[in-house]
C-alpha cells in the first residue's frame, strides 16, 4: 500500500518526514526530529531499502546486498566532514566499514553537495551518526539554497513568474 511505510516509520520513530513532490527520477526524504527519532528513522529506511533489494533475489543466496543513500549537505560542512588532508572521512570509512563519497561538484543550481554513502544497514546507521555528530559540531556559514531535484532553472523561472502573474 502507497504511503503505508512512510506512515509507519513516521509513527515509530516519531521524527517528521517529509518527500519531495515531482515525477523526476530523483526524490528528496527530509527527516526532521531529535538525533535518536531521527536515527530510529534512517535505520528503518535503511532496513526497508535492504529489504526491497533482496525482493528480487533469494534472500540467502544472494547474501546482503549493499544499500546506498545519498545525503543531501550543505557545501559550507563538507570541509569538516572531509577533514584536513581527508582524515575525518578516512576515520569515519575505517570505523564504520561504510564507502563513503563526498562529491566534488555542487548540486544543480544550489550551494548543497551530495555525500554518498553505502554498505549494509548497520553500517550505514553508524556512519549517518558519525556524519550527524560532524554536522552538528559545524553549522553551515551563509545562507544555504538547497538542492530541488529535477528542476532546471527555467522551471524555476517560469513558477516564479506564474506566481506573479
Amino acid at each position: 500500500q502507497k504511503g503505508e511505510t512512510v506512515k509507519r516509520i513516521r509513527e515509530q520513530s516519531s521524527a517528521r518526514i517529509t518527500i519531495s513532490e515531482g515525477s523526476c527520477p530523483e526524490r528528496i526524504t527530509t527527516i526532521t526530529g531529535s538525533t535518536d527519532a531521527v536515527f530510529r528513522a534512517v535505520s528503518m529506511i535503511a532496513f526497508k531499502l535492504e529489504e526491497d533489494l533482496g525482493a528480487g533475489s533469494d534472500g540467502a543466496a544472494a547474501g546482503r546486498a549493499p544499500v546506498t543513500l545519498r545525503l543531501v549537505i550543505p557545501a559550507s560542512q563538507c570541509g569538516s566532514l572531509i577533514g584536513k588532508a581527508g582524515a575525518k572521512i578516512r576515520e569515519i570509512r575505517e570505523s564504520t566499514g561504510a564507502q563513503v563519497q563526498v562529491a566534488g561538484d555542487l548540486l544543480p543550481n544550489s550551494t548543497e553537495r551530495a555525500v554518498t554513502v553505502s554498505g549494509v544497514p548497520d553500517t550505514i546507521i553508524q556512519c549517518v551518526r558519525q556524519i550527524c555528530a560532524v554536522i552538528l559540531e559545524s553549522p553551515p556559514k551563509g545562507a544555504t539554497i538547497p538542492y530541488h531535484p529535477g528542476l532546471s532553472l527555467g522551471t524555476i523561472l517560469l513558477s516564479a513568474n506564474q506566481v506573479r502573474g
